[in-house]
């Protein structure tokens, strides 16, 4: 039976290295995207012209109807999902004191929400298939926080808490759940940064320069394989070093 792989943020710089690295092992890949429709059309075209079985879908993960209407859709298409990658998420640089509740929920729903819905939607699947592996997406800032950032540090944090309860309470039904957790990579949610900045966090990087989308796809692409069978419940950093 062919495997099938749901991607989540799947326009963005992480989420489309994803879906292609998934496509070129072999998974039907569903990339769901919530802006930017030419960017996912040319993520499929790609796709195409590399002979990779990869489909786009539009979803917004902060709307629980949208979600539930999305998954609803794979299901009918595919019946089961082998492998999710929740990687949608959007940023709020801005001081915790000018954070009004409308920014903060908009963050919360989006990063800590989306994941939730999204598992939701797949879990059943697995657990009556004895089978499956959820992949979440955190950030460095999850795990130690980052100053002008303390939504965006919060949701994600929640997404490591998630990931690592989730692991112990899927385990049984033979479900791994894993993190990744990026450092700065060279994405465009990351382009609110100047040159000077990115400068700046590239000398703190101990590997001295800015990931690539791909270091994480590689690092998404070891935990859904099969050599990461006897591994679930951890944060694997994809970060430079920058938090070790």
């Amino acid at each position: 039976m062919q495997k099938v792989a749901v991607v989540s943020g799947g326009n963005g710089g992480i989420g489309q290295s994803c879906c292609l690295r998934l496509a070129s092992n072999g998974f039907s890949v569903i990339s769901l995207y919530c802006h930017h429709e030419d960017r996912a059309k040319e993520l499929m075209a790609r796709a195409k012209e590399d002979h990779l079985d990869l489909r786009i879908l539009p979803c917004n993960v902060a709307d629980p109807q949208d979600t539930q209407r999305a998954f609803d859709e794979i299901h009918r298409l595919y019946h089961h999902v082998d492998l999710l990658v929740c990687a949608a998420g959007i940023s709020l640089v801005q001081l915790f004191q000018d954070t009004d509740e409308e920014n903060w929920q908009k963050v919360m729903e989006t990063n800590l929400g989306g994941t939730y819905r999204c598992i939701r939607s797949v879990l059943p699947g697995m657990i009556e298939r004895k089978s499956g592996c959820i992949i979440t997406v955190s950030s460095i800032w999850g795990e130690t926080g980052g100053s002008c950032e303390v939504a965006y540090s919060a949701s994600k944090a929640g997404i490591i808490g998630l990931t690592k309860a989730l692991a112990k309470e899927a385990g049984p039904s033979g479900i791994r759940v894993n993190c990744v957790s990026p450092g700065v990579i060279r994405t465009p949610m990351n382009a609110v940064f100047s040159a000077q900045e990115m400068d700046a966090l590239r000398d703190e990087t101990p590997l001295n320069r800015i990931g690539e989308p791909e270091d994480v796809a590689d690092a998404v692409s070891f935990l859904a394989s099969d050599a990461a069978s006897f591994i679930t419940g951890q944060v694997l950093g994809v970060s430079g070093g920058f938090v070790i």
